[in-house]
């Protein structure tokens, strides 16, 4: 039997209190801090095993639970600590995810280049200095304009993931982050509510952040993304502005908000397992990301100076993938949020 998703804008469903809260913000506190130990453990942010990858992603999902609650329930809770208190996670989450964005890039952008050649497979993976894995230097199977697009890309690519992983290592070492965890130690026993907390409902909270989010999507073209190839994200491809696709910003504020309603809807919903419509519209959003952000390096790399015609066409050919690639996930979550939308009426 499908588990029974609490609906925020039912009257006759059962009152959900701050008592929820407190319990969420414990248990993903006390995440956070067992994964930050088991960082440590493993080597901190030198290691590069995929027990230390691990952790840190944990951590980066504590720390965005925890920020995102406090973001949604925020009348609920001490405001000066919230408001102290978002900020920080958000800087400690986003740090740490930027070395794995650059290695999870190059790695999309060398499979794209790989596919669009007509390639059989990927080229081998070899070790490199910190244990990373990288397309080793054999590109046989590519056409030339390819293969020099693709150690580019590998070189500026790797050396932003080089200096991501130098930002991480000094963030954690930091006494801004010293002072984020002790608060979230504190955080783990003892929330900061307000006296009315414990009995005021989290429901109308929770349907804010779903309005929001409806309101987000009902601005978006989902009439054009029904349709999955229709050219719409090469506009401005070849813009000499080197600033983000202005397309994507929307796009971008409904997956924050789609995360949003996702952590409220977890709070309501304690111990039920998270709607998969809901995922698979999140999904969608995630690869939006990625193939956009893919797509903003490949054109960043075009702009090279004096790089061979060849090298710059493929990477030409590379960035109008990538924007194809923001189309179809535009299309898949159209897909799926309209399902979400039928199934919750």
């Amino acid at each position: 039997m499908a588990q029974q998703h609490l609906d925020p804008t039912d009257p006759t469903a059962e009152v959900v209190t701050g008592d929820a809260l407190a319990g969420y913000l414990r248990t993903h506190a006390t995440e956070f801090l067992r994964a930050l130990r088991l960082h440590r453990e493993t080597g901190g942010a030198t290691g590069s095993g995929e027990e230390s990858v691990d952790a840190a992603r944990a951590l980066r999902r504590s720390a965005r639970r925890i920020s995102g609650s406090l973001h949604t329930y925020r009348p609920l809770l001490d405001p000066a600590w919230s408001e102290s208190m978002r900020p920080e996670l958000a800087w400690l989450s986003g740090t740490l995810a930027l070395e794995h964005a650059y290695e999870a890039r190059l790695e999309r952008l060398l499979q794209a280049l790989h596919r669009l050649s007509g390639a059989a497979a990927f080229p081998e993976q070899v070790t490199v200095s910190g244990g990373a894995a990288a397309a080793g230097p054999e590109r046989g199977n590519l056409t030339v304009g390819a293969a020099k697009a693709g150690a580019l890309l590998d070189r500026q690519l790797t050396l932003a993931r080089t200096r991501a992983h130098s930002t991480a290592l000094q963030a954690l070492g930091s006494s801004r982050f010293h002072a984020v965890a002790d608060k979230v130690a504190v955080l783990a026993s003892e929330v900061p509510l307000t006296p009315t907390a414990t009995t005021t409902d989290l429901r109308p909270l929770a349907g804010a952040a779903r309005e929001r989010l409806t309101d987000a999507i009902s601005a978006l073209p989902l009439l054009t993304a029904g349709h999955p190839y229709n050219a719409e994200a090469l506009i401005h491809g070849l813009s000499p502005d080197p600033s983000p696709h202005p397309q994507d910003g929307p796009w971008h504020q409904v997956r924050l908000l789609l995360r949003l309603h996702r952590y409220a809807r977890e709070v309501l919903d304690a111990g039920t397992p998270v709607d998969v419509r809901l995922l698979t519209a999140g999904q969608a959003l995630n690869r939006h990301r990625d193939a956009s952000e893919a797509a903003a390096a490949a054109a960043q790399a075009a702009r090279t100076p004096r790089i061979a015609p060849a090298t710059a066409y493929a990477l030409g050919v590379l960035h109008a993938d990538q924007r194809h690639e923001v189309e179809a996930a535009r299309f898949a979550f159209q897909r799926a949020w309209q399902r979400e939308a039928v199934e919750t009426v």
